[in-house]
């Protein structure tokens, strides 16, 4: 795997590379850059395989990138590298690619590396979709893997997800399902925090834009646009009726 370093401060692209060669052998570091347009420069003379590449730069961000290739030609994994909060972490969880968190630490480079080897998708579509996320875009989008690619979904579409062994059944807006492989965990891992989607019980994740009913009988349960059936577990019926102002007694 041939490999590029695009980040302003040296003594960043200095570790990077230092932890590269001591730990990822097979990666050929074929160059590194102080800027964007240099580092443009480097990608379209050397042809890696994989790029690293600093979000907060001087100049440009890291996420221009993309404005300086079509999709056919972004044919490299890119491995952002950040010292964004939690938050925003978030939306890269959401965009499902590859980052790194600074301080950067030797057993998630080895990671990354090594997901970038399995890799050998055209992700600019998640890319996309990963700058309109740390943008604070009200439409938070999730990449979800597909047969040989990946489907942008807006959050907002999804009623609810069901567990299905080690699968996930999506449930949308306009009555249509999608089977991904991945389980309910994995989506809760990643989309649950900051967006609309929370955890009512250990098989189902809903939408709390379409609860219309909370009941407390029969074991409790919601109701979904009034007519979807989604159990919950008492302590999680009192965390979803927090969510809502409330009208209390005179």
């Amino acid at each position: 795997m041939k490999a590029i370093i695009i980040d302003d401060e040296s003594y960043a692209r200095k570790l990077l590379m230092n932890l590269l060669k001591e730990y990822c052998p097979e990666v050929e570091i074929l160059g590194d850059s102080e800027d964007l347009p240099n580092g443009v420069k480097q990608i379209r003379k050397l042809k890696p395989d994989i790029v690293f590449i600093d979000i907060e730069m001087p100049g440009h961000s890291g996420l221009e990138l993309l404005d300086f290739f079509n999709e056919e030609e972004v044919d490299f994994n890119i491995v952002f590298t950040t010292a964004y909060n939690k938050y925003a972490i978030q939306a890269f969880k959401l965009s499902a690619v590859e980052y790194l968190l600074k301080p950067l630490e030797s057993e998630d480079v080895m990671a990354a590396v090594q997901k970038c080897i399995k890799s050998n998708q055209n992700k600019f579509p998640q890319y996309q979709v990963l700058k309109n996320n740390l943008k604070g875009d009200q439409n938070l989008k999730i990449a979800v893997p597909v047969g040989n690619g990946f489907k942008v979904i807006d959050l907002n579409s999804i009623v609810y997800l069901k567990a299905d062994n080690t699968y996930t059944e999506m449930h949308f807006q306009d009555k249509k399902t999608l089977i991904i492989s991945r389980t309910l965990k994995n989506f809760e891992d990643t989309i649950v925090e900051g967006s609309p989607l929370i955890r009512t019980h250990k098989s189902y994740i809903v939408n709390k834009n379409f609860i219309t009913d909370v009941i407390k009988s029969d074991g409790g349960y919601l109701l979904l646009n009034e007519t979807i059936e989604i159990p919950i577990t008492l302590e999680k019926s009192k965390e979803i009726i927090n969510e809502f102002l409330m009208i209390k007694r005179g």
